[in-house]
């Protein structure tokens, strides 16, 4: 099991994880030694340059994972061509050549639910990960694609669920773990009902308890048990709290190991 968090690069986490004064450049390298798998989700707004993700690459030890996101107009836009995804796949290449290419996320919209249409858009995002040989897991915020037999029918295409802990609010999926795929993926962003319909970084704002994180140790043991091996990240990134989850999830699977 690995747990890290959604993002490394923050501001407001100088003084709470990150050395006060720690250049930007080195943010990478101090994070990797504490944990050793990461979520790009920059990647959502604006695909790197190789030379950018080669660096990336060069900063952490053998071994360490990376998830990158799929670009907006891969989920919400759905506009992406050819061009995009080439120059996506590009970017990706020196994170494969290191052996540290996990997989990708895609995350779609609450307003994407089942349809026609949508099945077949993700059976063009199926094949385009096909075509650069590499498993995509991917995060549904509508509650419908766990109704029926929306979220078995998304899978037979070959994508990856990812099992997700949101606000307990109409609408947004329940907090299960979802096996299925090559590996387990859980994405943990708070439960701020409060907030989460407003968006902005306050959605993210939460910091989990002990006994929170503990409900979830029985679905990472379904997950395991069905892959083999299974990852867990930490969206509330909000202040850094995102670190401050991921270490009680860590102590949590180490106690019960």
């Amino acid at each position: 099991m690995r747990i890290g968090t959604s993002g490394y690069s923050f501001e407001d986490w100088r003084g709470r994880f990150y050395p006060l004064r720690i250049a930007k450049g080195s943010m990478l390298d101090f994070y990797a030694r504490e944990f050793d798998t990461v979520e790009i989700n920059s990647t959502y707004y604006r695909t790197m340059h190789p030379r950018v993700s080669a660096a990336m690459a060069g900063k952490v030890p053998d071994g360490f994972a990376f998830f990158v996101k799929l670009h907006a107009g891969m989920t919400h836009e759905r506009s992406a061509g050819d061009d995009e995804w080439r120059s996506f796949g590009e970017m990706l290449e020196p994170f494969r050549e290191r052996g540290m290419l996990a997989g990708l996320l895609a995350q779609f919209p609450w307003s994407f639910k089942p349809a026609p249409g949508a099945m077949a858009y993700l059976g063009e995002v199926a094949e385009r990960a096909r075509e650069l040989e590499t498993p995509v897991a991917v995060e549904f915020r509508n509650a419908h694609w766990y109704e029926g037999g929306a979220m078995a029918e998304a899978l037979g295409l070959g994508l990856a669920p990812v099992s997700v802990d949101l606000p307990d609010l109409p609408g947004l999926p329940p907090r299960e773990a979802v096996a299925g795929g090559p590996f387990g993926y859980v994405r943990l962003h708070g439960r701020n009902a409060d907030h989460w319909w407003g968006g902005g970084p306050l959605r993210y704002d939460y910091g989990y308890s002990r006994e929170e994180l503990a409900g979830w140790l029985t679905g990472v043991k379904k997950l395991l048990e069905s892959s083999g091996k299974a990852f867990m990240f930490f969206n509330n990134c909000h202040g850094g709290q995102a670190v401050d989850s991921a270490r009680i999830m860590k102590s949590l699977l180490e106690e019960g190991a």
